[in-house]
């Protein structure tokens, strides 16, 4: 019994061996064909100058075919060396459906080079730094430069994509994460109604002391005063189950209490925490609730 186990065991195997023996010798390695960057389709990449002097790189895609009647809606992902290739991606496997999801284009703004994250992206994102501390530690990262990147944003990007794309006026997002998410907020005290939907995923809202508190008050009262400002304007705050610092989900939490009372001022705001996920993985999970949530309307 034990020998005809054996042989059991073994056919398979010596089968195996078998078929390899009369299988054709694999070809003698030869140099390796030569190699190309991947190019993602659908999409396109441009440098622009802000008027402030500094360079931008502008990543696009967008569908194919002819434009919705009044346009497409428009995503701007900030840190888009970080950030732009997975939008771009899950907007164009949409198309397989042909239910119309994929119908937006997708703008990453980022930087010149390969570095996913680039160290402009503190200036571009934060007010001047306050807190002595705080100051000190990032003291070789320039921080500060926020207004400038707005005026670039609203003021010179975004006609830009108006003069290259056949685009809706009004269905225009932003997402952005970490000091992106932070800088999303910003421009929703700041600038409500300038854009649809605004998505803050991990938004740093403990940098600088939680500075960016202080532009709340602001915000409500103009709200109160202005409630179409508040119904033009959707927030989605995202943050991840085990973020490494706790306060990015306990002062998105708190904040998301905060902005219930607005609704009576129109604005339509909710916040997701997303079971397992890292303050780095929150993007990657976050692609596809984000590209529904652009393409919401009215």
């Amino acid at each position: 019994m034990k020998d005809m186990a054996t042989r059991s065991t073994l056919k398979p195997l010596l089968l195996g061996a078998c078929l390899l023996a009369l299988s054709p010798l694999p070809a003698l390695a030869t140099d390796p064909a030569p190699v190309a960057q991947v190019a993602m389709p659908d999409t396109e990449t441009w440098d622009i100058q802000a008027a402030h002097g500094q360079t931008y790189r502008i990543f696009v895609s967008r569908p194919q075919g002819e434009a919705p009647k009044d346009g497409y809606p428009v995503l701007y992902v900030l840190d888009g060396n970080a950030m732009f290739a997975g939008f771009a991606e899950a907007r164009r496997i949409q198309s397989v459906y042909r239910d119309g999801q994929d119908k937006m284009i997708v703008v990453g703004i980022g930087y010149p080079g390969d570095t996913p994250y680039d160290p402009r992206r503190m200036g571009d994102f934060t007010a001047p730094i306050a807190t002595p501390a705080l100051k000190a530690l990032y003291k070789e990262f320039p921080a500060g430069g926020r207004d400038q990147f707005v005026a670039f944003l609203i003021d010179q990007l975004r006609p830009e994509i108006a003069k290259r794309y056949n685009i809706h006026p009004v269905r225009q997002s932003l997402y952005g994460h970490s000091l992106g998410g932070l800088f999303a907020l910003h421009m929703l005290y700041s600038r409500p109604g300038a854009f649809h939907t605004i998505i803050a995923a991990s938004p740093s809202i403990w940098w600088d002391n939680q500075a960016i508190v202080a532009e709340e008050p602001a915000f409500r009262a103009r709200l109160e005063k202005e409630p179409a400002l508040g119904r033009g304007t959707r927030l989605l705050m995202l943050t991840g189950e085990r973020e490494e610092t706790e306060v990015t989900v306990t002062d998105s939490a708190a904040l998301a209490k905060r902005l219930e009372p607005l609704s009576a001022y129109g604005l339509r705001s909710s916040y997701k925490v997303l079971d397992g996920e890292t303050h780095v993985t929150v993007p990657a999970r976050s692609v596809t609730m984000v590209l529904r949530a652009v393409m919401q309307w009215p």
